[in-house]
Parts: structure tokens; sequence; C-alpha cells
């Protein structure tokens, strides 16, 4: 009865910011990573982000966020969240919350087990 289901997606104009969460209930004992991936129409979905808790909550980022973008956690691995800022029309896409057992913490989508909906950033010019 795993699940997650992220919220905190929207509109904002470039430069703005947003911070998108991710709730996670059910079965998380054997999750050591969650992370962010977004997909823009006509693209592939990309990773974004990953948290490790079992090696002491590392983070890690995609090179071309260039230090926009934070992830943390909350108690338990219960709640993810995604601070985004001077964000740009090209983050536009639609938001994945993920878990999945690691280690490592991998950056493609075969290595997470379960997944949110997804929710909408939208980012104009």
């Amino acid at each position: 009865q795993v699940r997650l289901v992220e919220s905190g997606g929207g509109s904002v104009q470039a430069g703005g910011s947003l911070r998108l969460s991710c709730a996670a209930s059910g079965y998380t004992y054997s999750w050591n990573c969650m992370g962010w991936f977004r997909q823009a129409p006509g693209k592939e979905r990309g990773w974004v982000a990953a948290i490790y808790s079992g090696g002491g909550g590392t983070p890690y980022y995609a090179d071309s966020l260039k230090g926009r973008f934070t992830i943390s956690q909350g108690n338990a691995k219960i709640t993810m969240y995604l601070q985004m800022n001077s964000l740009k029309p090209e983050d536009t896409g639609l938001y994945y919350c993920a878990a999945g057992l690691g280690p490592p913490c991998s950056t493609g989508s075969w290595g997470y087990s379960d997944w949110g909906q997804g929710t909408q950033v939208t980012v104009s010019s």
C-alpha cells in the first residue's frame, strides 16, 4: 500500500520560486532513496535530484540546475521537499516524486520502484 502524493505545483513567472512537497505513506521501510524527476512535452523523463536517507541525508542534483534547486526530507522519510528558485521557462514540466531501495541513489527512472502521479510546474517568460 505504498503511496506518494506530490503537491505545490503551479504557474510562476521566470525568476520566481516554488516549493514542491511529496507525502509518502504505506510501506516505506525499505526505502533508502527518494528523488524528483520531471518531464517536459516531447522529452524523456529526466532526473532532477535525490536524497540518500540511508547515508545521512546526502543530497544529489542534476548539474544543469546550477544550484537553483534544493532537496530536503522531513521526519522518518515521510515528507520530501524540492525548493525551486530562479525558475526558468525550460523548467516547465510535470514533476514526479519517486522512491527506491538504493543504494546508490540512481539518476535513472529504473532505480525507483514507487512513483507519485506528478504535479505540473509552468514557468512563463
